[in-house]
């Protein structure tokens, strides 16, 4: 990453955090800077965040409510805005049965710097999570979903179990004014 981009990223973080331009724009702009990218380098660096950043901090939690609802039968499936590779990896780890997530296109082994559809954010994982239910003959009323950020809040909104986990303040108000459950994990 270049000083720019590092600036641009310090800069749209900021005004994702202070609420000063739409998300679905922020994302887009980050988007566009994998133009020119191998795929294979953006695999690489997904694969090398995952083992890095995210499998350690898997909480023990996370993995109890998955062993859960494996035994009861329910089918556990990612819904993030995370990149497909990540969210692969992370499924694979935890045995999830299936992804729903930001896709990125990319044309002979190019990324191209746009998605081929809508990023797996705010509105669009509500969006999704309902497409999904609707196509495995399930209500999203029956559905389980926790989330972590106020961009969430379309998601638990839709369905019938909303769990909020480490909430950032503006969801954890909206939780506690719905009574949704509001749990506290530790790494």
């Amino acid at each position: 990453m270049s000083n720019i981009d590092l600036v641009k990223a310090i800069y749209l973080s900021l005004s994702f955090r202070l609420g000063l331009k739409d998300p679905a724009k922020i994302i887009d702009e980050m988007v566009s800077w994998v133009k020119g990218i191998p795929e294979t380098e953006m695999i690489e660096l997904c694969i090398r965040v995952f083992n890095e950043v995210l499998r350690p901090s898997i909480y023990n939690e996370a993995i109890t409510e998955i062993e859960y609802h494996k035994v009861n039968k329910a089918k556990v499936v990612i819904l993030s805005s995370s990149l497909r590779t990540v969210c692969e990896h992370m499924a694979e780890s935890l045995s999830i049965d299936d992804i729903i997530c930001t896709e990125l296109e990319v044309k002979n082994g190019i990324m191209t710097g746009n998605s081929p559809g809508h990023p797996c954010f705010g509105e669009q994982k509500a969006i999704r999570l309902r497409t999904y239910c609707e196509m495995n003959s399930s209500s999203p009323s029956n559905a389980w979903y926790y989330g972590d950020s106020i961009s969430d809040l379309p998601a638990l909104n839709a369905v019938g179990n909303p769990v909020c986990i480490n909430p950032d303040k503006k969801l954890k108000k909206t939780a506690r004014q719905k009574e949704w459950k509001i749990l506290y994990w530790k790494s």
